[in-house]
């Protein structure tokens, strides 16, 4: 390029230069002086907070031809939950005591209808479906389709409670390897639309299951208006405090998934107690009889005490044969029933429909009794202490808990550190033995009195 061009080329970029600037100045002006004229812009509506309302999914699902709902409650999912309980009749929406179940009840209902189901469910219960998904329900097998609603408890990134972080991380592969296509519901109706016209896609072409995975805070707040409720003079909280204070200084505590381990954790801490003694039950749900017995196989020499719920009693029942038949004398099961899933969103379970006693002892139990006064249960306690088990108790109680309950402050591992019930401590140790001792001076008291 020669000189006379470069220069040429410089004032052409000189030229733009100034016009550009010209304009913008202009442009400046002309806004400044019809501002007031202006309408305002509309705020970015992608940066605000989408919530999914339970009416408009629900109708959603209905408009689309989904009008049978079954599951087991969750916290991610109450607000739905919740609106389905209070508005859709009790023959297309039944809660069952687990996952599984509800599974094949949808099965059932499919089969019978050709239409397709709603199953809901946290993805803690995912274990509980396996079976008849992969079983029953796969394409390979009897190609049953259904709709999957599955809270994400442990999402990676967010935070969570121990027992749900690993169940988080996986299930997406657990998923995947089942052959369960996903997607994660959207929070706004025109997403939810579109995912559910995907999975309707899929269980009208391919017959098989197909899962939306529900996200923290997906739903917008929905009151439950039929909520669980009673008149029985005892909460939970009070029942534990009664139990606690009346079992032995030797006595171990496995506590219950739930409300029910909070309050016991809670109840030591305010106290300055430890929790050695306590094992504390955050997750496997329905396991905590069964964790109970082991122990007290091992221990013969100390009672053990299982709390328990009743929805975690009804989800795995079978649990009671084995421990009714184990002819474990130190086991001593306590069922404290509020007939609600207290801690998901109060929505009932059926456990005040059956008498848990009776069916207690036709499992097996050799003591069985059922409670509901502060009275009644200290006397009952007392009593459970020194007879043979394998006993029940059941002990009536109203639901609810405080708003202000904390949860435990350390790890599940700090936790385990904590517990010593496989070796009495020192303490417990040199207590049981004064206790042995004053018994014996006592007898023999006793004796240099008698002359026969």
């Amino acid at each position: 390029m020669c000189i006379r061009d470069s220069k040429k080329a410089s004032s052409v970029r000189s030229l733009l230069y100034l016009a550009k600037r010209s304009k913008s100045v202009t442009s400046a002006t002309a806004q400044a002086a019809g501002q007031q004229n202006e309408p305002e812009q509309p705020p970015f509506t992608e940066l605000q907070r989408d919530f999914l309302e339970p009416k408009g999914f629900y109708d959603l699902l209905k408009n689309k031809g989904v009008e049978f709902f079954t599951g087991v409650p969750d916290s991610l999912l109450k607000d739905f939950c919740a609106f389905v309980q209070d508005n859709v009749e009790p023959k297309n929406h039944i809660i069952t005591p687990n996952e599984g179940l509800a599974v094949s009840l949808a099965s059932g209902y499919h089969l019978a209808t050709g239409k397709y189901p709603l199953v809901y469910f946290q993805n803690s219960g995912l274990g509980n479906t396996v079976n008849p998904l992969l079983s029953m329900a796969h394409a390979q097998i009897y190609s049953i389709p259904m709709l999957l609603l599955i809270g994400w408890r442990g999402e990676p990134g967010k935070k969570d409670e121990p027992q749900h972080y690993v169940q988080g991380k996986v299930m997406n592969g657990l998923l995947t390897e089942m052959g369960i296509q996903y997607e994660v519901l959207p929070d706004f109706y025109e997403g939810a639309e579109k995912s559910v016209e995907s999975a309707l896609f899929h269980l009208q072409n391919r017959n098989s299951p197909y899962a939306l995975v529900v996200r923290r805070q997906t739903f917008l707040n929905y009151k439950l208006q039929n909520k669980a409720k009673n008149d029985m003079p005892l909460n939970r909280e009070e029942a534990t405090k009664i139990i606690v204070d009346n079992i032995g200084d030797h006595d171990a505590i496995v506590g219950t998934t739930g409300f029910l381990s909070r309050e016991l954790w809670e109840i030591r801490a305010r106290r300055q107690q430890s929790h050695e003694r306590d094992f504390l039950t955050v997750g496997a749900m329905g396991h905590a009889s069964s964790i109970a017995l082991g122990i007290a196989l091992a221990k013969p020499s100390r009672n053990v005490f299982c709390l328990d719920g009743d929805g975690a009693l009804l989800m795995h029942m079978g649990a009671l044969t084995t421990v009714g038949t184990s002819n474990c004398s130190n086991i001593k099961h306590i069922v404290l029933n509020n007939s609600a899933h207290d801690s998901v969103g109060g929505q009932p379970t059926n456990a005040f429909q059956v008498n848990l006693s009776e069916i207690a002892r036709n499992c097996g139990y050799s003591y069985s009794k059922q409670v509901s006064s502060e009275v009644d249960l200290i006397e009952e306690i007392q009593k459970l202490r020194n007879i043979k088990g394998p006993a029940f108790l059941e002990v009536k109680i109203r639901p609810g808990a405080r708003k202000d309950l904390g949860r435990p402050k350390t790890s599940t591992i700090h936790n385990l550190s904590l517990i010593h019930i496989s070796e009495p401590t020192r303490q417990a140790e040199i207590s049981y033995a004064v206790f042995c001792l004053k018994k014996k001076k006592r007898k023999i008291e006793l004796l240099s009195l008698i002359h026969i």
